[in-house]
């Protein structure tokens, strides 16, 4: 029970560092270029604690090689907030809560941006996964990963035609060289 506890914790210490790095450069947009995306997103993180709690419970187990998933999953999770925290910090104070472009928006193509698109998605996916698979319980592993995966690929939607909408050719070139979540594959 040990390696879920650890999950939690880093969990709520992950959403409350993003909390407040959302928050820092927090601006009025001009335009609604976030078409409920962050709506989306926040569901997935009010559905998560169903799957922890069943966790806790015990109800939907996986027994198999548990002593080696939890592990697994430990490592995915700290991984993937790494690299979520790299790309939100690469984007600095274009980093928000919300789809939106500034009116001193630039195109990032640096840090982890160099590689993929949408490395931030990359790495909340990876954690969610790790959280999920650290419970070693199908429960936890579902709720932790469907809804943000189904919010991530709307985003990554919404977000895409905000950067088209604002970069044009700068930003479908940029598209045509770089994968959205993973290099060379997606």
């Amino acid at each position: 029970m040990l390696i879920p506890i650890l999950a939690v914790t880093i969990r709520l210490v992950w959403l409350s560092l993003e909390l407040l790095f959302s928050r820092r450069y927090r601006i009025k947009p001009a335009k609604d270029w976030d078409r409920h995306s962050a709506k989306a997103w926040d569901a997935a993180n009010l559905l998560e604690p169903i799957g922890l709690i069943l966790g806790f419970i015990g109800i939907g187990q996986i027994i198999t090689a548990s002593y080696l998933i939890r592990p697994i999953g430990l490592t995915l999770l700290m991984t993937g907030i790494i690299i979520r925290l790299s790309a939100i910090r690469t984007l600095g104070k274009y980093f928000t809560g919300t789809v939106l472009i500034r009116t001193d928006h630039q195109l990032i193509r640096s840090g982890v941006y160099k590689h993929i698109r949408h490395p931030a998605y990359t790495g909340a996916l990876l954690a969610h996964l790790g959280l999920g698979l650290s419970f070693s319980n199908w429960f936890s592993l579902g709720f932790s990963s469907v809804p943000f995966f189904i919010a991530a690929v709307y985003r990554m939607h919404v977000e895409d035609q905000a950067l088209r909408d604002a970069f044009g050719q700068q930003y479908l070139q940029y598209s045509l060289t770089r994968k959205r979540l993973i290099p060379k594959v997606y």
